[in-house]
């Protein structure tokens, strides 16, 4: 198996404990405390990753261009936090969650329409049986 394809893998599985542990942590709270806290320790985290992992030339390759679409990235990010967030405080993780993986079918359209990849038939079926899947669980 492949070392990305692992790592795939790994980060799912994480996923899925970042819902029901965040969900568990917002209890008393509201959903932009707890998305704030949270926010902290990935900062920390990551940070202590960093300096472990990122020498300092590599990090003098950063371009300009970088940065803005890392930027952006970060953004977009964050917005979806903050909704994720009160989506979670109001309504049931399972639901919550799935509905939130429904962005891989946005995901393969951008890649589509940025990235230039390729949209094979697999792929077009497998994201259509996601979007149905997504509106089965999604109603009440």
């Amino acid at each position: 198996m492949e070392r990305w394809v692992i790592y795939a893998i790994i980060s799912m599985f994480f996923a899925g404990f970042t819902s029901v542990i965040a969900k568990q942590g917002l209890v008393g709270i509201s959903a932009e405390l707890g998305l704030t806290v949270r926010s902290l320790f990935v900062i920390v985290f990551i940070l202590l990753f960093a300096c472990m992992s990122v020498s300092f030339d590599e990090a003098r390759t950063l371009q300009k261009s970088n940065l803005i679409w890392l930027g952006l990235s970060g953004v977009t990010t964050a917005i979806s936090w903050v909704f994720y967030y009160k989506a979670l405080k109001l309504g049931d993780v399972a639901t919550v969650a799935l509905i939130d993986k429904g962005s891989v079918v946005v995901a393969i359209f951008l890649a589509w329409l940025i990235l230039k990849e390729v949209i094979t038939a697999r792929l077009m079926i497998g994201a259509a049986l996601m979007l149905i899947g997504l509106l089965v669980i999604s109603k009440k």
